[in-house]
């Protein structure tokens, strides 16, 4: 016996043995385990992604300016700018369908997709999500790709052994190693939404953004997607996006969808704490207390209120309301869901239909196309479509701003303000709005609510 492996010997003598089933390594061969295999079959399923965007100029500072602008116009010429990103991607379906972050592709004028093995194609975007932060791309005339299997995120533990695959800093395809080092973390704003995110220690860092996070199985569990950094660089905290609602994003884009469509809670509610939990009845704090339903909520139909508490969806803890909508977004519209909720002390179950919005009182859009200030307003009656759309109040009613062109462009409005009043008079239906646009007056006083608050608007014609 050698005595590099007689020293192993006596190391393992030493180690303590479970009554599980695991077992100690024996030999040398055993100790010096490597990842290879698995980087091996999952990394030709990774591949690089070049996207370019023009970005319109900025207008000079003094444009419009009564004194200023006549010193400044030769300032030069302002030109529209060109933008580089550099990311990551995961094959899915061997004919050619990769998904990445939104935030690497998003309004994006051209995309380049280089495969492991160098190969190159040209890529145009079949659906993106600004809120999840995942992109679905098509690789044009791509066909017998390698492919990456995807793992049920919910079968993930926090212990488990993973990897990230990805492009850092264009210097070529990486693989770092770590854990699942948290599960449920949804306190992170990515973009312009929250999510909810696999936490990982495995090195992630400018340039991973969209590859794949795999387990030692090599399949994929997650879409890496940011850090939590102080200087730029990687930490040890990573977040990525559970492969479940990377599966319920693809199968969309897959059947011709062109925008992510969520199923609606009609609900609003936040996370328990030992107060809450204690005032109403429970030994502990889990779940989500309603706070608001909405009557055409598909939670109402089943008899959750206001003041209940739902515990889980579909056998999954939900103790945050990002986690609930995660739950419901892996679902997809068109399924339902088992629900759990705590009500006048006792455990309920039921079954939750996952539907869209309803678009129901009919939006009924108007268009004020007279020549007359407010030419080019766009309302609808706000519905839960609506609400959905411009992330309005739960339970808001009356009249929305959906679009604002032409003459009305000047007025200040913005899609997704509520419409109360125009000159004092009160809005109630779409129509109102065609009505009070034809006064004869100079001065505009329109009154609206804007993400929650009220603001006044005046212009003079």
């Amino acid at each position: 016996m050698t005595p590099k492996a007689l020293a192993l010997s006596l190391l393992l003598a030493t180690l303590p043995l479970s009554a599980g089933a695991q077992t100690v390594p024996e030999t040398l061969e055993q100790v010096q385990l490597s990842f290879a295999p698995v980087v091996k079959a999952a990394a030709p399923a990774v591949v690089n992604i070049y996207a370019t965007r023009v970005v319109a100029a900025q207008d000079s500072p003094f444009a419009g300016d009564p004194v200023f602008e006549r010193f400044f116009q030769q300032f030069g010429t302002a030109q529209p700018q060109v933008q580089n990103s550099l990311g990551s991607g995961v094959i899915l379906a061997a004919d050619g369908i990769v998904v990445t972050n939104y935030h690497v592709v998003g309004q994006a004028t051209e995309i380049r997709v280089v495969l492991n093995d160098r190969r190159e194609f040209a890529a145009t975007v079949m659906l993106g999500d600004e809120e999840a932060d995942l992109a679905v791309l098509r690789l044009q005339d791509a066909s017998g790709l390698p492919v990456l299997p995807i793992r049920n995120s919910d079968e993930v533990q926090v212990g488990d052994l993973v990897l990230a695959i990805g492009n850092p800093f264009g210097v070529g395809q990486t693989v770092s190693s770590g854990i699942v080092s948290g599960l449920a973390r949804s306190s992170l704003q990515v973009g312009q939404g929250r999510g909810y995110f696999i936490q990982t220690d495995a090195a992630i860092n400018p340039g991973n953004s969209g590859g794949a996070l795999v387990d030692t199985a090599g399949r994929l569990v997650g879409i890496n997607t940011a850090i939590l950094t102080r200087d730029g660089g990687s930490n040890g905290i990573g977040f990525a996006i559970p492969s479940n609602l990377v599966s319920s994003v693809v199968a969309q884009a897959q059947a011709g969808a062109t925008a992510f469509a969520r199923p609606w809670a009609g609900l609003s509610g936040q996370g328990m704490d030992a107060a809450l939990a204690e005032s109403l009845g429970m030994d502990r704090p889990d779940g989500v207390l309603v706070s608001d339903l909405h009557p055409a909520s598909p939670f109402a139909a089943v008899g959750i209120k206001p003041g209940d508490v739902i515990l889980t969806v579909d056998g999954a803890a939900t103790n945050t309301p990002q986690e609930m909508m995660f739950r419901l977004a892996a679902r997809g519209v068109g399924a339902d869901a088992a629900v759990t909720w705590f009500a006048d002390g006792a455990v309920n179950e039921g079954r939750v239909a996952l539907i869209a919005p309803p678009d129901d009182p009919p939006a009924d859009p108007q268009t004020v196309s007279d020549r007359v200030p407010l030419r080019g307003l766009t309302v609808a009656r706000i519905n839960p479509a609506q609400i959905a759309a411009y992330d309005l109040p739960l339970m808001a009613q009356g009249v929305v701003v959906t679009d604002v062109q032409d003459y009305a462009a000047g007025s200040g409005l913005q899609p997704g303000d509520i419409l109360l009043a125009v000159n004092g008079e009160s809005v109630a239906v779409p129509e109102d709005v065609l009505d009070l646009a034809q006064m004869q007056t100079r001065v505009w006083v329109v009154d609206v609510v804007r993400q929650g608050q009220a603001l006044r608007l005046r212009f003079r014609i």
